[in-house]
């Protein structure tokens, strides 16, 4: 069984998670978030699947409603949406992430798995899980733990481990300020991906052994899994081993895209001419909501007022209309009015451009209607005192910033 964690607002992204969990937020074009670790899953052979939800979660449950209600019981399949319900007494909901699967321990217990494989539901990456699981049997661990190898400065936001010579991690330290250097590497860390796989009845111990500490925090990170590296035989399994690529000779790819930056720049990178990330690969596809739409259509052609693209994702339901798109995405309905311009923006469904507006380095969440003549991307000074800008110059538009120029 794959138990899915997608109860995170992720405040980072700041604007674009008000009314939607971090899982929920768009991307690819088409895709969101958390249709990742779901796809990852059934493609790797697993077809009992759990996800955890909490923060506003209508939008993502919705979306799960709509885009995986094709798992069938009579397959012996099942696709469980279990938001936090005060299910242990009336007054806690999911405390933390070992909280969120231990309140559904009879649930999970209803389906019998032998082995239960917890994800993140908010990074970006294709993975073999299937792979991971026959190294935790074959090695006879308590948790094998995926991890990825990441500069030893960034490596602040993760869980980062310790490991000896047999794969076996030493010691685990949840975001630590000085991340500890991997043997040989002294300027890699290894770090946590979130992904943990257990024998079901051993996690099942562990959970009930945490929620009788009242010292704990009832986190996987932070306590589930260095009690087990001290008590028990935790396991690194690296992401290189079992990452799905994108081609022979290209680099595997994950990403946590929970800051404007990553998110922008995760999106931007589909737009190269050999993406790091294959979202056309038919053998590990990424499956989504099927929206019945009509194809993105491209008119008018006269100088300066030319429906195109460059180097650009449209996705269906487009209109661009004597407008230019370059090393952009447009999700699903977007429409472009003449004269028009978009450059390395990332446009969230249902957006209607302006005439004459031009949109540089953008990210714009969905709905939004641009004026007519709007232009951001061009004075630093402008776009900061209107919109959500970061440092590296990457401008967020939501509706209610675009209500304030009124």
């Amino acid at each position: 069984m794959a138990y899915v964690l997608a109860g995170g607002r992720g405040s980072r992204l700041m604007e674009l998670t008000d009314n939607r969990a971090k899982p929920a937020v768009y991307f690819g074009g088409m895709s969101r978030i958390i249709d990742f670790a779901l796809s990852n899953a059934l493609n790797s052979g697993i077809r009992r699947i759990g996800v955890a939800t909490q923060y506003k979660a209508h939008s993502l449950i919705r979306h799960m409603q709509r885009a995986w209600n094709f798992m069938r019981p009579e397959r012996n399949e099942s696709f469980d949406i279990l938001p936090a319900s005060q299910r242990i007494d009336e007054f806690h909901w999911y405390e933390g992430t070992a909280d969120a699967v231990f309140q559904n321990i009879d649930i999970i217990a209803s389906h019998a798995p032998q082995y239960i494989v917890i994800l993140a539901g908010d990074h970006i990456y294709k993975m073999d899980y299937e792979l991971m699981l026959q190294q935790h049997v074959q090695e006879g661990a308590d948790v094998t733990v995926g991890c990825i190898e990441v500069p030893r400065m960034q490596a602040t936001a993760f869980g980062v481990m310790h490991v000896d010579e047999n794969g076996q991690i030493t010691s685990f330290l949840e975001k630590p300020k000085d991340p500890p250097a991997m043997p040989g590497k002294p300027d890699v860390a290894l770090a946590s991906m979130g992904i943990y796989v257990f024998t079901t009845e051993f996690l099942f111990e562990q959970l009930r052994r945490d929620a009788d500490d009242p010292e704990s925090r009832r986190d996987f990170g932070g306590d589930i899994i260095p009690y087990i590296v001290k008590h028990g035989k935790a396991v690194a399994h690296l992401f290189s081993s079992s990452a799905i690529r994108a081609g022979a000779q290209i680099e595997e790819y994950w990403r946590d895209v929970g800051t404007l930056d990553a998110y922008w720049e995760a999106n931007i990178d589909l737009t190269d001419v050999v993406p790091k990330l294959n979202m056309y690969d038919r053998e590990w596809p990424i499956w989504t909501d099927q929206i019945i739409a009509a194809p993105a259509k491209f008119v008018h052609d006269e100088e300066g007022r030319r429906g195109m693209a460059v180097s650009s994702l449209i996705s269906q339901d487009c209109i661009v209309s004597g407008a230019s798109a370059w090393r952009s995405l447009l999700f699903t309905g977007v429409k472009m009015g003449s004269f028009s311009d978009v450059q390395e923006g990332v446009i969230l469904p249902y957006c209607n451009i302006g005439r004459g507006a031009r949109l540089k380095r953008v990210i714009v969440d969905s709905g939004v209607r641009i004026p007519e003549g709007l232009v951001v991307g061009e004075d630093p000074v402008a776009d900061a005192q209107r919109f959500r800008r970061t440092d590296s110059g990457i401008c967020l538009i939501t509706k209610s910033m675009i209500d304030r120029l009124d």
